[in-house]
């Protein structure tokens, strides 16, 4: 499972997920994807991203089942406690 939430970010990079993912609702879409078509679309993400916001996340064999990273100026930066 894959899902890319974007805020605030130029029409053409949401034109260009719709072509590979479903939008569920504006700026969340959803796919099913390997890793290497995963590292593609986020590197579109990076290269299209302008002033917005980005967050990815896809399932993972770790505790918590899934993974993820952000991108952009208003992003929430995950840190790991203990």
């Amino acid at each position: 499972m894959l899902v890319i939430v974007l805020e605030n970010v130029p029409p053409r990079l949401t034109g260009r997920l719709a072509i590979w993912m479903l939008e569920v609702r504006p700026g969340v879409f959803v796919g099913d994807y390997s890793q290497r078509v995963r590292e593609m679309l986020w590197s579109q993400v990076e290269r299209d991203l302008g002033e917005g916001n980005a967050v990815m996340m896809w399932s993972s064999p770790t505790e918590t089942g899934f993974d993820f990273m952000t991108l952009g100026p208003n992003r929430r930066i995950p840190v790991e406690l203990d």
